[in-house]
């Protein structure tokens, strides 16, 4: 199955004849919202990721086991925020579909980041084992949660 992951990479790196559609949020989260999003990055590592329609993303970024992981869709890019918000690490990117390979380039400087698939559902069996996380307000469709005196004094 490399070789033609390999391939399929190489076509998208040195083909800008072909279609690609540009998607924007709503179409990226119709695609993500409920599936599992798996691939390779342009360095080498794996990933798979299972989108909650609750914001959470179970499975694995590549280099760990998602604990805090969540996602969101914006106006034309998919962002994802690792870690607690103490020490959290946010990557945006767009999104682009050729045929059924998803070319995720950073926001940054609009460089490949990764190339995906998507399978529907959670066959994978991705969970939060036994830990749940929740994504705060900030990132996911969540209920608010009430402000601490602590945030509201530092306001």
């Amino acid at each position: 199955m490399r070789p033609v992951f390999a391939i399929l990479a190489l076509l998208v790196l040195i083909q800008p004849s072909v279609a690609a559609e540009r998607l924007n949020g709503e179409a990226i989260k119709r695609a993500f919202d409920g599936n599992t999003v798996s691939g390779r990055y342009t360095n080498g590592g794996f990933f798979t990721e299972y989108h909650e329609p609750d914001g959470r993303a179970l499975g694995h970024n590549g280099w760990q086991p998602n604990k805090d992981a969540c996602w969101i869709t914006k106006e034309d890019q998919v962002c994802y925020y690792y870690g607690p918000p103490s020490d959290r690490t946010v990557h945006c990117f767009t999104v682009e579909l050729t045929d059924r390979l998803y070319v995720l380039r950073n926001v940054s400087n609009g460089q490949i980041n990764a190339l995906a698939t998507i399978e529907p559902g959670n066959p994978r069996g991705h969970s939060d084992k036994g830990e749940p996380w929740y994504c705060d307000g900030l990132i996911s469709r969540a209920p608010d949660v009430p402000m601490s005196r602590r945030r509201l004094a530092s306001r």
